[in-house]
């Protein structure tokens, strides 16, 4: 079988099984399974595939159209420019997620401005935490983009953070990571020999149990239950995030949270208090409110504009 037949197989199986983006599945999949970039696929589309290639291919098919997602069936996904290791123990990233990172930056850079330093963002002394940390893609593409941080990931799983470890050092950056077993930041003042932090990042799970059923199958039945769900409302982790993150930022630090489709009205009252100035809202490219972000006010008791 040639590679354009194969891959022809591939989009009418997975058609045929309603599975969505069936077109990219396909060619995911074979590009697996022959070790092959798309340049190939689509300059040497004449190219045979072996016997056990195409049974390799056949059986990924089978399992993508019975509801396993690409991702754990080529076992990669890729982030902010970067590929990231992903397994059933952690949520597969989303594109949205890296409105996270954009709004992180931003933010860093914006203060900078305002102290009247160099715009050349090196995070040299910062300090940085993810929280819920999962695949590591957050922290990474930080640590990535700020060569002179220091970073914290926290997950509640200990099977994410092995994954995220492994992220890490795949890309030469677990040596400015520290990984601590927590939920949220509940331990971090007894585990970590830093406990404040000019930056705290966080993707919380934030869906409703009542929303389980109408999710995907590939999200609903192989996603891990406790990267996706907040609570019954899927807003409920974000009181203690934002109570345990004023804790551990310090004067001038800033929070940047990622939000779920329908919980900006539960989470903004939530940084309506002395502590918290500057907050600010993105939406994602669908026009949903997917960011959320704001700074530790400097002086408790002084009164600062929101902006």
């Amino acid at each position: 079988m040639d590679a354009k037949t194969a891959f022809k197989l591939g989009i009418g199986r997975l058609r045929d099984a309603d599975v969505p983006s069936y077109t990219l599945a396909a060619e995911l999949l074979l590009l697996h399974v022959v070790g092959r970039d798309r340049t190939w696929l689509y300059a040497h589309p004449e190219d045979e595939i072996s016997a056990e290639q195409e049974k390799q291919l056949l059986t990924l098919l089978e399992r993508r159209a019975n509801g396993e997602p690409t991702q754990h069936l080529t076992g990669k996904q890729e982030f902010w420019g970067l590929e990231f290791e992903v397994t059933p123990d952690v949520l597969i990233p989303r594109p949205e997620t890296e409105h996270v990172i954009e709004v992180a930056l931003d933010r860093l850079a914006l203060r900078e401005l305002r102290e009247g330093r160099k715009q050349t963002l090196s995070g040299e002394g910062l300090r940085i935490a993810d929280v819920g940390t999962g695949s590591g893609c957050i922290v990474i593409s930080l640590a990535k983009d700020l060569p002179g941080a220091k970073f914290l990931a926290t997950d509640i799983s200990p099977e994410a953070l092995k994954v995220a470890r492994r992220n890490a050092e795949r890309h030469n950056f677990a040596d400015r990571i520290e990984f601590v077993h927590t939920s949220l930041l509940e331990s971090v003042a007894i585990a970590t020999t830093v406990s404040q932090f000019e930056l705290i990042a966080s993707n919380p799970p934030y869906i409703s149990r009542r929303e389980g059923p109408t999710l995907q199958r590939e999200v609903r039945d192989h996603e891990p239950e406790m990267a996706l769900y907040g609570g019954e409302e899927g807003y409920e982790l974000y009181a203690a995030l934002v109570t345990q993150s004023a804790a551990h930022l310090i004067p001038g630090g800033i929070a940047v949270f990622e939000l779920g489709h329908d919980s900006l009205p539960a989470v903004q009252p939530l940084f309506d208090t002395p502590e918290w100035t500057r907050v600010g809202i993105t939406n994602d490219l669908a026009g949903i409110p997917r960011v959320i972000a704001a700074e530790r006010t400097a002086h408790i008791g002084t009164v600062t504009n929101r902006a």
